[in-house]
């Protein structure tokens, strides 16, 4: 009699609330729940903090739910399983509900979205949202509860468990490892590749600089004569006095200057521009200071007109022969390879 009374109930509040549930979302129970705080009809207030004894509930949709007594310490969590029982939740409108929890009904008023009260035997039980205990140990303490109701019995000695997080850690840093292993393995795949990259650049250059060498050493007589011709032609020219004269008296050349500066070059030293070029991509400065010394330009002189310090010019010629060369060498020996390539 009494089952047929729920379900005529049940059948009644349901139809009562169709209209409604159809208007809003549902309210869901899904997930962990901590008490906070008990009141009596006394108005009494038992208030409880996570790191007391206090009750967690962990529902699973709106069909099961899951109780337990918790201790929360900085090392563990203990877990005192209590009840595994059915529940049902009807809508009344206006944040109310009913609550069914087995065969008890018990209205349950929905605070927001993180706080419900539930009404029992007079008192309210206030509940709030656990969800990072609930994301980080729901399944295992629902998996708890369960083996217990299974295989305990109700008048049993209560059963504590504990939920160690040395293992969560133990785990957090295996996958830490696995991450930094794989991350080992990609820094490792990259330098190789940069290595190989690398090598074969400087096989590339090491021809360039072979087949440099060739070309000069494979001029005829007739053909360098010439080249000499044109250099002391040059050299020995008003516009070559003109030019040097600008520079050592420390007038800043302008861009359509540095222009016909790397235009005189070519006519002389046909293969200058593009053989340089070639050897190594160089900045504004690394490349300027080049045809200044192809220029038979002194590097004093040179360091006036880039408005730079005889240090600093120094230290780009050294720099350039590391990088071309892959080895330590002085400013001297870059311009004495500067005035040797070109033809």
């Amino acid at each position: 009699m009494k089952q047929l009374f729920l379900m005529m109930i049940t059948v009644l509040l349901i139809s009562g609330c169709s209209s409604r549930c159809d208007e809003q979302q549902a309210f869901s129970l899904q997930g962990a729940w901590m008490l906070q705080q008990v009141c009596t009809p006394e108005g009494h207030i038992t208030h409880y903090m996570p790191n007391d004894q206090t009750r967690l509930r962990i529902y699973q949709g709106d069909s099961a739910m899951f109780e337990c007594k918790l201790i929360q310490t900085e090392q563990a969590l203990v877990v005192e399983p209590q009840n595994k029982s059915s529940v049902t939740l009807f809508d009344k409108g206006s944040d109310e509900y009913l609550y069914m929890e087995g065969d008890d009904q018990r209205p349950i008023t929905v605070v927001n979205d993180s706080v419900i009260t539930i009404q029992q035997i007079g008192r309210i039980f206030t509940w709030q949202r656990a969800d990072s205990i609930g994301e980080e140990w729901g399944e295992e303490i629902r998996a708890i509860i369960d083996r217990h109701m299974e295989y305990e019995r109700p008048f049993d000695a209560p059963h504590s468990y504990v939920l160690s997080a040395k293992e969560r850690e133990q785990a957090n840093v295996i996958h830490l490892l696995e991450y930094a292993t794989i991350g080992c393995l990609i820094v490792l795949l990259s330098i190789a590749h940069i290595a190989q990259v690398n090598r074969k650049a400087k096989k590339r250059l090491q021809q360039q600089l072979q087949q440099i060498q060739e070309i000069h050493e494979e001029l005829p007589q007739p053909v360098k004569q010439a080249i000499e011709n044109i250099e002391s032609a040059y050299f020995s020219s008003d516009e070559y006095y003109t030019l040097q004269h600008r520079i050592t008296s420390g007038q800043r050349l302008k861009e359509e200057e540095w222009y016909e500066i790397e235009t005189q070059l070519k006519k002389i030293y046909p293969g200058f521009s593009s053989q340089l070029r070639n050897l190594h991509v160089m900045s504004e400065l690394e490349y300027q200071t080049c045809l200044l010394i192809k220029l038979r330009i002194a590097p004093t002189d040179i360091a006036t007109i880039l408005s730079r310090d005889t240090s600093t010019i120094s230290t780009v010629r050294s720099r350039l022969y590391k990088k071309v060369f892959d080895k330590k060498g002085g400013a001297r020996e870059w311009d004495e390879f500067i005035m040797s390539i070109g033809a």
